[in-house]
């Protein structure tokens, strides 16, 4: 059974009214440590459609469970339960009997995995999190604060060390997450530039046929201006650079490199880094 035929079980959902929803889900039986093994077998040798869907419905409270926990972000809770049932889904997709572990502690992982995405693409401050540390600090901000008024100068410090961030990484982050109502652009000077929320906002326009065409004409381009770049350059310093990074593999040490051609291998990081200047120039000059 593939992933998207598990997705299309039928299976309660928070669509309508949320209370009957919980209270439908509160009243599906919970499985004994056997009765999970048996289905999770079913599903795992027989493709068993039905036991996947008993394995999923027993499950769904702890959805609502994890997604209250992130009702801080300005979104409907029955979004995120419906994001939560699609991390249960492919959990449950995924899950092995045989391995001792029981469903709940596998499924966590994959049901918060689902609602953090969801939040990303949705909240209404998105692209505020592009690094992993970033991440981290957005979805940890708020449990870490040691009361609801702003953050002193010492605790940004601490918060900003134990998440591996800068602590104006922290300020910023505290206030975005604060939720006044502002405007989305801001109007100073001419001589000065905004930096309102507007600047942080995703855009919609971002999978509309003209922006998608102009993403693969640009990639096209830079495609080619590597292509050309590389061949402007002599076929030992071609075989550098392809080595050492253009590989899918594992890229090949100056050491390696040294010994296939005989030279040392301070010789080969100076052609490399010669026949790297070369070819950025080249692909400045087409750009």
């Amino acid at each position: 059974m593939t992933t998207n035929a598990l997705l299309a079980i039928p299976v309660p959902t928070a669509t309508g009214s949320l209370e009957s929803y919980i209270q439908a889900i509160r009243a599906m039986p919970v499985l004994s440590a056997g009765e999970e093994h048996e289905l999770g077998l079913r599903l795992k040798q027989d493709n068993d459609v039905e036991a996947a869907r008993m394995l999923v419905v027993s499950h769904l409270r702890l959805v609502v469970n994890i997604a209250r926990g992130y009702m801080g972000y300005g979104l409907p809770q029955a979004d995120l339960i419906q994001e939560g049932n699609i991390g249960l889904m492919k959990a449950v997709r995924r899950f092995d009997p045989e391995r001792g572990v029981r469903l709940v502690s596998f499924a966590i992982h994959w049901i918060r995995a689902e609602i953090h995405e969801f939040i990303l693409r949705n909240w209404r401050m998105v692209k505020i999190a592009t690094t992993k540390a970033q991440r981290k600090l957005f979805f940890n901000l708020r449990s870490m604060k040691k009361s609801l008024g702003y953050l002193g100068r010492d605790e940004v410090r601490s918060i900003a060390q134990d998440l591996g961030v800068k602590p104006e990484e922290v300020v910023e982050m505290e206030s975005r997450m604060g939720g006044q109502d502002i405007a989305l652009e801001t109007y100073g000077d001419d001589d000065d530039e905004g930096s309102g929320p507007i600047a942080y906002l995703a855009a919609d326009a971002a999978n509309e046929p003209a922006t998608l065409l102009e993403k693969e004409q640009t990639a096209s381009l830079r495609e080619q201006g590597l292509t050309n770049a590389l061949q402007s350059l002599d076929e030992r310093s071609r075989r550098i650079i392809e080595a050492r990074w253009l590989t899918e593999a594992d890229s090949a040490t100056l050491h390696e490199l040294a010994a296939e051609y005989g030279v040392s291998a301070e010789r080969i990081r100076q052609i490399e880094q010669k026949a790297l200047q070369k070819m950025k120039a080249s692909i400045s000059a087409t750009a």
